[in-house]
């Protein structure tokens, strides 16, 4: 592919030799009594971190909007289940489509450029919906939103990455999915009480805030000293790890194995499909597959729905869901219970307590599914792919995540009327196989650098 052949193994070497010089053990010539940064945690990071996950919590506003507006849109537009499927589901076309360029312009304009260039979509889209005199309306601010979501999947856990040190990094990007939880929480939570004009208003606060908050943070350094402003790498570096704190071992990671990536040209999305990068590409596509097969948005965004179908009180059912939105354990099993309600509800049997099977199996299946598949697919997508392929992969697996979600989103209406329990009883077996592929192909990444993850995955060869 008329790239410079480089020894196996040439590209880890550095950074081992790096990490033998120790930071505060003087082997670097730095001052012992500065602080080598492996475990800071300041305020300006903290502050950027914030400011990034305004924007997950802007997807997680949208992914749950559709569901607590589900009446109120149906009853004043006259909408057909039909209508509303594509009016549910055409937020992940549009997410598609932000996820086929999004790793090309997070790599041209930069994270911080594109999380602002994702808010501008959000906002227009939100306005969309809030004049939506007709179904056109609604559905192409949908579809607005949605493009800005699928820029901020990637950009977002991928930012997050860059600016942590190791052994904080995911502690800090599980934020990201803690925020989309809390986004998806509280916009069910407040559409139970506001109708569904207001709550589209109310999306467009946290694209606002995280907007203006873009003005107060750092470019990503490693971004940065990808494109070769190095001076303004080591500043933004500085800023986020503090003044005091002795960089250079950082600095030097960073450096060191962008300026050998630097000897290869910039990867296409053929180039991702190269031996050397089969097992990273094997789990980042694995995983967002089973993510959205799993039926993390038929619940998502069509809860409400689900609740009453059971016999339960929607409102009831999704506030109570807001309760457990960030705890518990078991995916397969909520959708377990949830197929077992249908069963049992349609052969007449124990009808007084099919709608509270149906009611624990969606909240155990979304605590579940918010400690573990919701946000590691996410943080493992941005820490597995060396940064000349982070685009064309980042686009690639983001686009395989939105497409699975816009099938399963526009199919889970008429799967329902196909078979309620049949639906849930599948999405459980997908869950279970979820366990076997983390077990078998899942990567540690934990207390490694980025660059040492990419290192070991995705060694670097001569052409043969």
């Amino acid at each position: 592919m008329g790239k410079e052949s480089i020894e196996e193994g040439q590209l880890s070497n550095p950074l081992l030799n790096v990490n033998d010089k120790g930071g505060h053990s003087g082997g670097t010539g730095h001052d012992p009594e500065l602080d080598d940064g492996s475990s800071t945690v300041t305020t300006m990071l903290v502050l950027t971190t914030l400011v990034a996950v305004s924007g997950s919590y802007v997807f997680g506003s949208a992914v749950g909007y559709s569901s607590p507006a589900q009446s109120g849109i149906v009853d004043d537009l006259g909408l057909t289940v039909a209508e509303y499927s594509l009016f549910g589901s055409i937020l992940t076309i549009g997410a598609m489509i932000g996820a086929i360029v999004s790793g090309k312009i997070a790599d041209y304009i930069g994270r911080r450029g594109t999380m602002g260039f994702s808010e501008v979509f959000c906002i227009v889209g939100w306005l969309f919906i809030v004049f939506a005199k007709v179904a056109w309306w609604l559905d192409l601010g949908r579809f607005l939103v949605g493009c800005g979501m699928g820029l901020l999947s990637y950009v977002v856990p991928v930012y997050i990455a860059e600016i942590t040190p190791k052994n904080l990094r995911g502690g800090f990007t599980t934020v990201h999915q803690l925020m989309i939880c809390c986004g998806v929480s509280l916009t069910y939570l407040i559409g139970a009480f506001v109708n569904w004009r207001i709550l589209a208003l109310l999306g467009t606060i946290p694209c606002l805030v995280q907007l203006l908050g873009l003005f107060f943070i750092p470019e990503s350094p490693r971004w940065l000293a990808k494109i070769g402003r190095e001076n303004e790498c080591e500043a933004a570096l500085q800023r986020l790890r503090g003044e005091n704190t002795n960089i250079s071992k950082e600095v030097a990671e960073i450096k060191d194995y962008t300026e050998t990536l630097q000897q290869l040209s910039e990867a296409s999305i053929t180039d991702l499909f190269q031996w050397r990068y089969a097992h990273s590409l094997l789990v980042g596509v694995g995983l967002m597959v089973l993510q959205q097969f799993g039926g993390v948005n038929a619940i998502a965004f069509y809860a409400s729905a689900i609740f009453i179908s059971a016999g339960f009180s929607g409102s009831v059912g999704t506030i109570a869901m807001v309760a457990v939105q960030v705890s518990s354990a078991g995916t397969c099993l909520g959708c377990l219970l949830v197929g077992l309600s249908f069963i049992f509800q349609d052969i007449q049997k124990w009808n007084e307590a099919t709608p509270f099977l149906a009611l624990a199996g969606v909240l155990v299946y979304t605590g579940s599914f918010s400690l573990g598949m919701g946000g590691i697919p996410w943080v493992i997508m941005s820490e597995i792919f060396p940064i000349n392929m982070k685009g064309s992969a980042g686009s690639l697996v983001t686009l395989v995540s939105w497409l699975g979600s816009w099938i399963v989103s526009y199919s889970f209406n008429f799967l329902m009327d196909w078979s309620s329990s049949g639906t849930f009883l599948g999405f459980s077996c997908i869950c279970g196989l979820t366990v076997l592929f983390v077990a078998k192909l899942m990567p540690e990444t934990k207390g490694r650098t980025l660059e040492e993850i990419q290192a070991s995955l995705n060694p670097i060869s001569k052409n043969t």
